[in-house]
């Protein structure tokens, strides 16, 4: 993952550093390096806006710095990045603890939010799985009524984790069944009650409203929008829409392991101005990991 962006980021330290006389960095150069660095990370993916402001914000710590005597400056150079980029990374932390949450109510509502093709039904499922890891007992409400197959592949899902499923027919009120699922999960004291929505493009005016009709019927504790992490500036788009039509509690961001560029992914983390709950990494159950600056500055400069 991010082997483009972890090259690319090695190589702007090493032409800074070697453009650094008498322990100070002159701005006219630094200026010709960040050009030819912006440039790189706009070919591998990074969204200009974010590219452009990450060079803003490395040019504003390294312009006529001076590097103190005895220090390294390639050392220097990388943990002055390191901590500009921890800043911005920091401001996606969630500070939601899905698990406490979960064991305070009962049962606690989630409503799942994202388009077609981004890896939602898989990531509930993981959820699922994350749940009953840690001793609670989920249902899994499948909400879309509109794509027949994202009900049957919740059921196999739910088969495989041994999960209680709740579908309703084809063409009936998603927000009924979706009610339907908080009663049987309330009747057998169930901990969660994972509710899918069907896949909607974020300009569709209908099915937005069908959204927030179930929204408004259910109240869910929590509501996740899940985004492909390859999608880049489509990702941030949805999540600024998804969050003006119903609000989105948090992110939880796809296929980060498909990015091997890094470009999408980062531009996503930088730019979606939500907080990010999850990082998929695969396709297995266990494939999901919660939100860690550190973990990207690791994948971008280790």
């Amino acid at each position: 993952m991010f082997r483009t962006l972890k090259d690319l980021f090695r190589s702007f330290v090493n032409k800074v550093a070697e453009s650094i006389k008498y322990k100070q960095l002159s701005e006219d150069v630094l200026n010709k390096v960040l050009d030819e660095f912006m440039l790189k990370l706009i070919e591998a993916d990074v969204a200009y806006d974010v590219a452009e402001a990450l060079c803003t914000k490395i040019k504003d710590v390294l312009t006529n710095a001076k590097i103190p005597r005895g220090c390294d400056e390639k050392e220097y150079i990388l943990n002055e990045i390191k901590k500009t980029l921890r800043e911005i990374l920091e401001r996606g932390k969630s500070d939601i603890d899905l698990i406490a949450l979960a064991r305070e109510r009962r049962p606690f509502k989630i409503v799942f939010m994202g388009v077609n093709g981004v890896g939602k039904t898989t990531t509930i499922a993981k959820i699922a799985y994350l749940l009953k890891k840690h001793g609670l007992r989920p249902v899994i409400v499948a909400a879309d009524t509109f794509r027949a197959a994202a009900q049957e592949q919740l059921k196999k899902h739910s088969e495989n984790l041994r999960v209680p499923f709740i579908g309703g027919k084809y063409g009936s009120d998603p927000a009924a069944v979706a009610f339907d699922g908080v009663v049987y999960a309330t009747k057998r004291g169930l901990d969660v009650v994972l509710i899918d929505t069907a896949g909607r493009m974020h300009i569709d005016v209908d099915l937005m409203n069908e959204l927030r009709k179930i929204v408004r019927v259910v109240k869910p504790d929590l509501k996740l929008l899940v985004v492909d992490a390859l999608t880049g500036n489509d990702a941030i788009e949805q999540v600024k829409r998804f969050h003006e039509a119903v609000g989105v509690d948090a992110v939880i961001l796809t296929k980060v392991d498909a990015d091997a560029k890094g470009g999408a992914a980062l531009s996503v983390i930088m730019g979606i101005e939500r907080p990010i709950l999850f990082l998929g990494t695969g396709q297995r159950y266990e494939d999901l990991v919660p939100y860690d600056p550190d973990t990207i500055l690791n994948l971008l400069l280790r």
